[in-house]
């Protein structure tokens, strides 16, 4: 990151204001992979994880309660304040508003406790085209003592017309279907619950009411939280590489299925529609 504006914070940002923020200025965005972005690194030293939050992130995501090691997404929620303020700022070329959380990969090179304290930081890597739009890539890296412990990179897409037909990502292959090994109901409440717990208040998350005010006939699970149920549910090592992609928004309520074998993972709806897809394996 040599030569790229650090901005040091001292305190997480307020998610409803940086919301609130990103809602106005969607309508003045205008996306496209040429646009210019902020190339700032948000960085938050002695950062602390709230013991409380910790245990009803743990409980609606099915993780064991009070274990000596994060759950392995957990560093996506801590950094998310920081993934906001940067989305919401004027300065960043993607409206707020619609975008979509399509994929992600972590590394965590060795576990964290849920003790002691951590450096967090964020920046945009990039925007590339892709058929539906354009897609940004967001990276968050955790310190302790100046070595990254735990990395990630998520891709968030805008949608809007678009000519550009080369070079495009083209859609995943298709797998084998994975095995089942589980059937869960979720309540329609879980988008609440999740919310609650990591902070992320996304309207289109917690009730049928506002969910149609974006298009969505009823609540959809926040896609964080469908991958952390399946690793959840999965043995991950603790120094381990994942990828999930989101595939299709799960309506709440519902039933679904997981499925997974040999360090892949699924999760699926009525019909066979595949929601989340991934993979995770030891490093």
């Amino acid at each position: 990151m040599t030569g790229t504006p650090v901005r040091t914070l001292t305190r997480p940002p307020s998610l409803a204001p940086l919301l609130a923020r990103g809602a106005l200025l969607s309508p003045l965005k205008r996306p496209g992979p040429d646009a210019e972005f902020s190339r700032t690194r948000l960085v938050l030293p002695d950062v602390r994880v709230d013991l409380a939050r910790l245990a009803a992130y743990e409980r609606v995501c099915g993780f064991p309660v009070g274990e000596d090691a994060l759950p392995v997404t957990y560093p996506h929620v801590l950094g998310f304040p920081l993934a906001m303020r940067l989305m919401s700022g004027r300065d960043f070329p993607l409206p707020l508003l619609g975008l979509v959380h399509t994929s992600i990969t972590v590394t965590r090179h060795e576990p964290m406790s849920p003790g002691g304290t951590h450096e967090l930081s964020v920046h945009v890597e990039g925007l590339t085209p892709h058929r539906r739009g354009t897609q940004a890539t967001v990276v968050t890296e955790v310190r302790r003592a100046g070595t990254v412990v735990w990395e990630s990179s998520s891709t968030y897409l805008a949608r809007h017309r678009t000519h550009r037909l080369t070079a495009l990502p083209r859609e995943p292959e298709a797998r084998e279907p994975l095995p089942p090994v589980d059937e869960w109901r979720l309540a329609g409440d879980v988008g609440r619950r999740y919310g609650a717990a990591s902070g992320d208040r996304n309207p289109i998350h917690l009730h049928p009411l506002t969910a149609r005010l974006f298009g969505f006939p009823r609540a959809i699970a926040h896609g964080m939280w469908t991958v952390a149920r399946c690793l959840a549910a999965h043995d991950v090592p603790q120094r381990c590489h994942l990828r999930a992609e989101f595939r299709a928004p799960v309506l709440l309520p519902a039933t679904v299925t997981y499925a997974a074998r040999d360090g892949r993972f699924e999760l699926r709806g009525p019909g066979g529609r595949v929601h989340v897809t991934g993979d995770v394996y030891a490093t």
